[in-house]
């Protein structure tokens, strides 16, 4: 007999550790490449349309090949996160979502 449990349970607001709406920032590295940039701000913008581009923070690797970015965005809840890490990760030329 198996149970199925599901990847990530609801978690109750009251057990969050994240108030909602809250500033939300993630961080995302993948190719110096402004298709990578245009990929991650679309799915910023997607899931939460005041996601504002100028706020995208920059850094680009010693070497200048890859570069990290943090996308600030506002949470609503940890269903929206979910669905923007999945967005981010499912990506072609994201390496990592922090």
């Amino acid at each position: 007999m198996s149970t199925h449990q599901p990847a990530n349970p609801p978690i109750p607001p009251e057990e969050s550790l994240i108030e909602y709406p809250s500033r939300f920032p993630i961080k995302v590295m993948g190719p110096h490449h402004e298709e990578f940039v245009a990929s991650v701000v679309a799915v910023a913008v997607q899931h939460d349309p005041a996601f504002d581009a100028a706020t995208l923070e920059r850094r680009p690797s010693s070497s200048g090949t890859y570069v990290g970015l943090t996308v600030t965005v506002t949470a609503t809840s940890r269903e929206q996160l979910d669905n923007i890490y999945r967005a981010l990760t499912s990506l072609p030329l994201v390496k990592y979502v922090l």
